[in-house]
């Protein structure tokens, strides 16, 4: 179910969650993911405070650019803010880009209840039907399996043909080798 939100921001429901609009509140608990080392193992570094801020910033850009972007989440009748999943345009040079990007970060405390999947459903239907979207693809360092089954169990697809090495990352660096996943409409 979709319904306006805050500042053009759709807002998204599912059985558990709601995705909306970020709020000035988010930004703690959010700069406190963001510093979570165990949450941020698969990124090259925790962000400190600002670095979190910023990326905030460029979440609510996202949406007045694109109509999607990274929603933060909470959980009905539960905690106000586990995290962000939602849409995004990466800005790196790769094989398969220009692309849309479906991902997800929560925190650690909300791992293992199907969060990210279910959010990630919706995010993608949303893509799909509103956005009109011809593909989304997701992609994650090798090592991140929770990630990959998060991705399984949205129906994406992997050819290890698009396997590819992180632009952004250092040669050398364990998180630089990273899989592909596409989805495409049902």
């Amino acid at each position: 179910m979709t319904q306006p939100g805050p500042a053009s921001v759709p807002v998204l429901r599912t059985e558990r969650l709601i995705l909306r609009g970020w709020r000035a509140a988010d930004l703690e608990p959010f700069a406190e993911l963001n510093a979570d080392p165990v949450v941020m193992r698969h990124f090259p570094a925790p962000l400190d405070r600002a670095a979190s801020d910023a990326l905030v910033e460029r979440i609510r850009a996202g949406f007045a650019e694109n109509g999607f972007g990274l929603w933060a989440v909470e959980v009905i009748d539960g905690p106000a803010f586990i995290g962000f999943v939602g849409l995004a345009r990466p800005r790196f040079d790769a094989h398969f880009m220009p692309a849309v990007e479906i991902g997800w970060r929560l925190a650690a405390n909300s791992w293992g209840r199907g969060y990210a999947t279910e959010a990630a459903r919706a995010a993608a239907r949303y893509g799909f039907v509103t956005s009109q979207l011809p593909e989304i693809v997701s992609f994650t360092a090798v090592p991140n399996v929770a990630s990959q089954r998060v991705m399984q169990r949205l129906g994406m697809t992997h050819d290890p043909a698009d396997d590819f090495d992180h632009p952004a990352l250092d040669i050398g660096s364990p998180l630089r080798r990273h899989v592909l996943y596409r989805l495409r409409p049902a």
